[in-house]
């Protein structure tokens, strides 16, 4: 065999060799972070404000989109919000006999159907089955689902300007079929049934799959409806109009019933411990964890750069591919 032979031969080899070794890689880094590290801690619990040592406050902070990105955040994304993660927090908050109540700093434009009324439900069921009361802090945006969690808080603060309200559900999608068109794409599917390939974005929507998918947002919007009326006590009627996707400001959702009080997260720690009756007890939060995860997301970060941004893009198209339904403000 020619010199020439064994030379192509050697650079395929370390190519493929090279290529399934970032294949692994990156199926590693995409894997569930609960699972491959289901040693580390969920909560790490930090001293904000020391106080008497009768008992003690929870801050969690709640910022980003909710969403469980399928189950399986990537270890680059080890920093953002992880639905879990946050789920196990309050489960650890309303299981620990030292804590007399929980603060939810909240943060979010909302996020998925699923994922916020997963996080409500945790709310009713912490102040009905632990009889441990749940406040809720909005910071600069408290939208769609972060107004879904706090309508069963006990109590809700915002901040004169906080942007909240956006009550209603969204499902959205690219219709690229013209520019297909233009550019002699075609689309070829095969399917078992005629909306197998409902909200495609390469062709029209019919009629009736429109009002299959309206009937799936009209369902979910009345749940949320549902949910202000029991959780703020409110009458339907007055929910409804106010219920018409529009946000408001925090001075504006306070004149609407919509918010309890205004005012920031340390107004909120103060009347909170007037409200408990144990003076001033103290307050810490509940962080993420300096795992590895953390440490290794904050490290890729450093040497990959725009690499890193190249690929949670990659995860981004691949996750947000199937249309979902939302509680989201979008712009």
């Amino acid at each position: 065999m020619s010199g020439k032979r064994w030379t192509a031969l050697i650079i395929a080899a370390v190519l493929f060799i090279a290529s399934s070794a970032v294949t692994t890689v990156f199926s590693v880094f995409s894997m569930d972070l609960d699972d491959l590290f289901d040693g580390e801690e969920v909560v790490d619990e930090h001293v904000l404000e020391s106080g008497n040592g009768r008992g003690k406050i929870v801050v969690l902070h709640l910022n980003g989109v909710i969403q469980s990105s399928y189950d399986a955040p990537s270890l680059f994304e080890a920093s953002t919000y992880n639905h879990g993660r946050f789920l196990k927090q309050l489960d650890a908050a309303a299981n620990d006999g030292t804590v007399d109540g929980i603060i939810i700093s909240v943060n979010t434009p909302g996020g998925g159907v699923m994922e916020s009324d997963q996080i409500h439900d945790k709310i009713v069921e912490i102040q009905e089955d632990y009889r441990k009361p749940v406040y809720v802090s909005m910071g600069s945006m408290a939208a769609s689902g972060g107004y879904y969690i706090a309508a069963p808080a006990t109590q809700v603060f915002a901040h004169p300007q906080t942007m909240t309200g956006s009550i209603g559900v969204i499902m959205q999608s690219i219709n690229v079929s013209e520019l297909a068109e233009d550019l002699g794409i075609q689309s070829e599917v095969i399917k078992s049934g005629p909306y197998k390939d409902i909200m495609s974005a390469t062709r029209e929507m019919t009629d009736d799959e429109r009002q299959i998918l309206q009937d799936m947002i009209d369902e979910s919007y009345d749940r949320f409806v549902d949910i202000i009326v029991e959780g703020r006590e409110l009458p339907r009627d007055q929910v409804e109009e106010l219920a018409d996707g529009r946000i408001y400001t925090g001075n504006q959702a306070y004149e609407a019933d919509l918010v309890d009080e205004l005012g920031d997260l340390d107004d909120v720690i103060e009347v909170f411990r007037d409200d408990i009756g144990k003076g001033d007890i103290d307050v810490v939060e509940y962080r993420q964890p300096l795992g590895f995860p953390s440490l290794f997301g904050a490290t890729a970060q450093a040497f990959l750069g725009d690499q890193l941004s190249v690929y949670s893009m990659k995860e981004w198209i691949q996750q947000s591919h199937a249309p979902r339904l939302m509680y989201l403000y979008t712009e």
